[in-house]
């Protein structure tokens, strides 16, 4: 992800948020806020983007660590455009993600999911993912409680 993504990539993010039931996310990114947690980080490991045909960003996958995780363990979110979807671009991401992943020594990748979020436990599943823990009752703002599955990704090494 470069500096001019980040207004189309925001807007992508934001359009999830609005949907609703696929994100944790409740409240809209303003496109500082963005920058700052998914291109300038501390915790950002990588960041990639996909394109269409038209050079338009259809969606991005950011691997960061996290305190709760092992070391050689990355933590992985990934948003695609709804409206229009494009179909294999979160599939495309992944596999960037996964190079970058394995250059850099990572033996494990984190994906934790609200478990209401079928396509994003679906999505995960098929790249590999496996259910691992899982938090119960975790409170939406109006209090909602919602269970977050974490899914690890193991053979990250192979993909080098």
């Amino acid at each position: 992800m470069m500096r001019e993504d980040v207004a189309e990539a925001c807007r992508i993010l934001n359009q999830v948020i609005e949907i609703g039931g696929t994100t944790a996310f409740e409240v809209p990114f303003s496109e500082p806020l963005f920058a700052q947690s998914y291109l300038e980080g501390l915790d950002k490991i990588c960041c990639h983007v996909g394109l269409d045909e038209q050079g338009d960003v259809v969606g991005f996958q950011w691997l960061g660590a996290h305190d709760t995780l092992p070391e050689d363990c990355a933590d992985i979110a990934t948003f695609t455009r709804r409206r229009p979807a494009l179909r294999g671009a979160g599939r495309a991401l992944f596999r960037e993600t996964i190079k970058t992943a394995a250059a850099l020594g990572f033996r494990a990748i984190n994906a934790t999911i609200r478990a209401d979020n079928i396509s994003g436990l679906s999505y995960y599943e098929k790249m590999g993912f496996r259910d691992y823990s899982i938090a119960y009752g975790v409170p939406l703002r109006d209090g909602t409680p919602v269970n977050r599955i974490s899914k690890r990704f193991e053979q990250v090494q192979s993909h080098k």
